[in-house]
């Protein structure tokens, strides 16, 4: 298999030179990021009929799709940091959605940074880090909609960013955000796709774009979209594409059998929007309608990606350009009677992975284990960058880019707060620790080949004694220093 990497790499090479020459002098390829908040694999090329992602699902025909890509943390701030430096998070690293990774990795030199010192043109349109002024010398420029615009509030780009982010259209919607800060979890405005804040940052990506092919350097250019996170907030056509009646609530809106009550939370990010319960299940009738919110965003944001890869083909830049489309982690929608992230479920933390890269034969699946950490070294790999000494933490995956049926990782590792998980191809795995003395106080398992929803906790069931002892040994060797902080 190395033989045959080495000679892919070198067949890339040289095909990304002879598709590149006219466009830049490095002879290297472009990158375009297409990066999701919150969005499961919820799309028709991964089998869900319902919904109406044709751009996307167009991506994956033309790309290699990873049915079981797995992110660390699942909580944005944390997830972004993670990928972008790839490293995994710890006790004390990439805890939750205020991360910084300036501060808590300042001597981290992230992929995007990487990217830059090599002499590509970075762009960051939209979220990419979780905080505007998180790591910006990372970038040539770093965007976002209205956040850069003066305000007569004398605030900053950031916390003007933090003040009109949610972005209602309604005006009884926009009232209460700007009198309470708050406002509903899901919101269908009659107005065009350009009213949004994501329609917006579509527009900039576009323009950018056009300016990056006449400019002819090599370019890390960003999508980062606030969708799909609440407020589920997408114009009305994109909702009516899922007639309400058809709107339907999990089947497994229950507590997993066995589940330990540390693996259920209070959902506390929905909970602070209009209409939600301070306690207790929301009504049937909210649950569907926060569904069908979370659906019409998913092809709002499909409709914008689509006249993105129509830009980039348009200006002749698809043969030299990789495309990667990928999510922060993974969402409940009332499954386990859960809803939003931060979960110790697999739900939240499998994500959805696209890769276009030119001279790679697309429209093929591969079910092979990878993780947000494998990211980076997959696209310095690509990019004939050299990745920084010690830093990386994952494993490339441009083998299975040549053959998708390869195996590079045995288990993928994912935290919360204090739940640490190992996902192997069989097999969910979850100790929730005592911090304080590292030692667990619940544990879960969950056998995928059985029971891929995670519905039945196995964990006391004597067939799976050796199971759990096996992982849990892996876990707290191979992760003894994510558990007890470095």
């Amino acid at each position: 298999m190395k033989v045959r990497h080495l000679l892919y790499i070198l067949a890339i090479t040289i095909l990304f030179a002879c598709h590149t020459r006219k466009e830049n002098n490095t002879g290297r390829p472009n990158v375009l990021l297409i990066y999701m908040d919150d969005l499961r694999p919820q799309l028709g090329c991964y089998g869900n009929s319902q919904m109406h992602s044709p751009n996307i699902d167009k991506l994956a025909s033309e790309g290699i799709m990873f049915t079981e890509a797995y992110c660390n943390i699942p909580v944005c701030g944390a997830s972004r940091a993670s990928m972008l430096t790839g490293m995994y998070p710890t006790k004390n690293r990439f805890i939750n959605y205020n991360t910084f990774a300036e501060k808590e990795v300042p001597e981290a030199v992230s992929f995007p940074k990487l990217f830059k010192l090599n002499g590509y043109t970075t762009i960051s349109n939209g979220k990419i880090y979780h905080h505007l002024d998180d790591n910006m010398s990372d970038w040539d420029e770093v965007w976002r909609p209205y956040a850069f615009e003066p305000n007569d509030k004398g605030l900053s780009p950031t916390d003007y960013w933090q003040s009109l982010w949610k972005d209602y259209q309604l005006p009884e919607n926009h009232k209460e955000y700007v009198t309470t800060g708050t406002g509903p979890a899901f919101e269908k405005a009659d107005v065009n796709d350009t009213a949004y804040i994501d329609g917006l940052m579509a527009q900039k990506v576009i323009r950018d774009i056009k300016k990056l092919k006449k400019a002819g350097k090599p370019f890390l250019l960003t999508a980062g979209f606030i969708s799909n996170h609440l407020p589920f907030n997408a114009p009305a056509r994109h909702w009516e594409k899922y007639p309400h009646d058809k709107i339907k609530q999990p089947y497994n809106n229950f507590v997993p059998e066995n589940a330990p009550r540390a693996a259920i939370d209070n959902w506390p990010e929905m909970r602070a929007y209009s209409g939600i319960p301070k306690h207790g299940q929301v009504s049937n009738d909210t649950a569907k309608l926060l569904i069908h919110g979370y659906y019409a965003t998913v092809s709002y944001v499909d409709a914008l990606i689509g006249k993105i890869l129509d830009a980039l083909k348009n200006e002749g830049l698809e043969q030299n350009t990789i495309v990667m489309l990928v999510a922060d982690h993974g969402y409940n929608l009332q499954e386990h009677t859960l809803w939003a992230k931060y979960t110790s479920f697999r739900i939240t933390s499998r994500v959805p992975l696209i890769m276009k890269v030119p001279g790679v034969n697309g429209g093929k699946k591969s079910s092979s284990l990878v993780e947000l950490v494998d990211v980076y070294p997959t696209i310095t790999e690509l990019c004939n960058l050299k990745a920084p000494r010690g830093q990386l933490e994952g494993k490339s995956f441009v083998p299975v880019l040549i053959n998708p049926k390869t195996k590079i990782n045995n288990f993928v590792f994912t935290k919360t707060a204090n739940a640490f998980m190992l996902t192997t191809p069989e097999y969910g795995y979850t100790e929730f620790i005592d911090l304080k003395t590292g030692k667990p106080y619940a544990k879960m398992l969950y056998d995928h080949c059985q029971d891929p929803d995670e519905n039945v906790n196995v964990i006391d069931n004597p067939e799976y004694t050796s199971v759990a002892k096996k992982l849990g040994n892996i876990l707290h060797t191979r992760f003894n220093s994510n558990i007890n902080g470095k």
